[in-house]
């Protein structure tokens, strides 16, 4: 059991702490915009599960690899809080909340932003770029995945994820979603999946790219082990060589119309 502890202190024990920080400093303002995706999420499902509100919802957020891309690029942002219908609602919210907000406490909501619009991009491009290579390349896809909708919000979440898993050093988290989206693949080959994987793929860059640039100085995980390891002390006088004079200590600098013995006190 204690093995088990501490294995998870030292996998999430980083991201807890910084997440906790912030939270306990700024309560539930500190995650504004995690707050907004779940109620615009919310919205989006029920309008979507209307009679009347499918159609709207469809011509706002859904993407599809069959758009024009400047649509596709228009439609994107607001496809990040369209769930999808064959999915429980519940799951997309509680996704949401907890990997888009531990994002938002530890990375700042523009950043969490922006890594999660990256990793919708890709899985965006990915199915157009798939399926002009055809079913018969191995990172081809079909052409009737081109009136499939894309990912939604899920997309963002798993980007999310790596990323932070990536930069608090929870090296397993990491390998875990991976495989996880793997054996999706594996199991069901769907556009979801793959979409999944090519998101993947654009966060690992980045993550690469984000250690060559920053270092240990933008490397939170780092600096917290680097906080936690104990500095060396300083070590015993060296005795005097037999011989040697004394080192003096230089006198005290008078200031002007002060007389010795007055002003400050010598040391003991």
């Amino acid at each position: 059991m204690r093995t088990v502890a501490r294995w998870a202190r030292a996998e999430w024990g980083p991201l807890y702490g910084a997440a906790r920080a912030c939270l306990a400093e700024r309560r539930w303002w500190a995650v504004p915009m995690t707050v907004g995706a779940v109620c615009l999420t919310s919205v989006a499902q029920i309008v979507q599960n209307q009679a009347w509100g499918y159609r709207p919802v469809q011509d706002i957020g859904a993407v599809r690899a069959e758009d024009p891309l400047w649509l596709a690029l228009l439609r994107t942002p607001v496809s990040l809080f369209v769930p999808a219908l064959d999915l429980p609602v519940w799951g997309a919210l509680a996704q949401i909340l907890l990997v888009l907000g531990l994002a938002e406490l530890c990375l700042g909501w523009w950043r969490t932003l922006v890594i999660a619009y990256a990793a919708t991009l890709a899985g965006t491009l990915y199915a157009r770029v798939g399926i002009a290579l055809g079913p018969g390349s191995p990172f081809g896809l079909p052409a009737a995945d081109a009136r499939i909708v894309d990912t939604g919000p899920s997309a963002a979440v798993v980007g999310l994820a790596v990323f932070l898993g990536w930069r608090y050093r929870a090296y397993a988290t990491v390998a875990a979603v991976i495989a996880a989206i793997v054996v999706e693949v594996v199991l069901k080959n769907n556009l979801a999946g793959r979409e999944h994987l090519a998101a993947i793929a654009a966060v690992l860059a980045l993550c690469a790219v984000t250690d060559a640039v920053g270092g240990d100085r933008r490397h939170p995980a780092r600096r917290h082990h680097a906080a936690r390891r104990p500095h060396p002390g300083p070590g015993p006088a060296r005795p005097a060589a037999p011989g040697s004079r004394p080192r003096r200590t230089p006198p005290v600098s008078l200031t002007r119309g002060e007389k010795p013995g007055h002003g400050r006190k010598p040391a003991p």
